[in-house]
């Protein structure tokens, strides 16, 4: 069933999520009023009426085109965390971040981004990465590669002697123990920044205009669309253990995505390292 639907309505999802952006996003970018933006956990964390509605829209458009799915989106996730439990069920899950960036987005900046992804049994199969400000949709399905607006994207490898770019989680969002770990960037041959958009940092390393991520946090919506748009785009990801990192959780953290198998390996010792 999930083949089949793979294989004709890869276009309706995409339709889809550019329409939840366009009716919901777009009109209240740059529009919000100061009641609309409200702290979560703190003035990092914030949601908007664009999040809340974009992500009602994309439950409901979304379960239509695949009868029997569900829906795993940080929204409804925060308003009852045991919607998070359906990532360990039978049914097709949609896992969605209706504004990955928000900050972004409620400061009128255009790096904030709509994550979806289709995932069975805990393994992603397809994921789009919408920009609407930037007007770029990335699609990957598992095994088929990974496209931008339509053009496949290959995340090659970094020039040899040049040090590596990485986006990394804010401190705000880290643990001691992964504060440790992280600082094992800071050395020569590393260039080391706090992350925007997890999704667009994600995007970056698949086109290969960035060369790794390394992230503390393990929510499915920040990054299973991500990972499989890394992995068929020719990027490799790995989690401090030295496992794959698992949408359902339990993972060593932090973990790191980078454009190839060599750069992801050698991140994960840097993280190791202290």
């Amino acid at each position: 069933m999930i083949d089949d639907f793979l294989d004709g309505s890869l276009s309706e999802v995409e339709e889809a999520v550019r329409k939840a952006a366009a009716v919901e996003v777009m009109p209240r970018w740059r529009q919000l009023a100061t009641h609309e933006i409200v702290e979560k956990t703190g003035p990092h964390d914030l949601v908007t009426v664009a999040d809340r509605a974009a992500e009602a829209h994309l439950t409901a458009s979304l379960t239509a085109l695949l009868p029997g799915s569900v829906v795993v989106g940080e929204e409804a996730v925060h308003a009852d965390p045991a919607v998070y439990d359906a990532l360990h069920g039978e049914a097709p899950v949609w896992i969605v971040d209706p504004v990955d960036g928000t900050w972004h987005f409620a400061h009128g900046d255009p790096g904030f981004c709509t994550l979806v992804a289709l995932a069975l049994r805990g393994e992603v199969l397809a994921s789009w990465t919408f920009a609407p400000a930037r007007e770029e949709m990335a699609v990957a399905v598992r095994g088929k590669g990974a496209r931008l607006n339509g053009a496949p994207i290959r995340a090659g490898s970094p020039r040899p002697g040049e040090a590596l770019r990485v986006a990394t989680s804010h401190p705000d969002y880290t643990t001691p123990d992964q504060k440790r770990a992280l600082l094992g960037l800071d050395t020569e041959g590393v260039q080391a920044r706090p992350c925007g958009s997890a999704g667009l940092e994600y995007l970056a390393v698949a086109r290969g205009e960035l060369d790794a991520v390394a992230f503390s946090w393990e929510y499915a919506w920040d990054h299973a669309a991500g990972l499989l748009l890394v992995t068929e785009a020719g990027g490799a990801h790995t989690t401090l253990a030295g496992s794959p990192f698992r949408v359902t959780g339990g993972n060593a953290l932090p973990f790191t995505a980078a454009r190839d198998a060599a750069t992801a390996a050698r991140i994960r010792t840097l993280l190791r390292a202290r």
